[in-house]
């Protein structure tokens, strides 16, 4: 498992989370890289993702294969 450094990444909302503050997921791009983590513990770790995965979960995600 790769460790990414994310000291300065530009964390961003993402605008399918609510606009009441809670639930959020927020989203790096970091070149070819993808990563999530939860707004509400931003130290608590995060998802890193090659593009082409970060791309098939964005589509599934879309698609309603999970519960969202």
């Amino acid at each position: 498992m790769a460790d990414y450094d994310l000291s300065r990444a530009a964390w961003r909302k993402s605008s399918r989370s609510g606009s009441s503050g809670g639930d959020c997921v927020e989203v790096a791009m970091l070149g070819d890289l993808s990563a999530v983590r939860d707004s509400k513990n931003p130290e608590g770790g995060h998802l890193t993702l090659e593009r082409v995965g970060w791309t098939a979960l964005l589509s599934q995600i879309k698609q309603g294969a999970y519960d969202l």
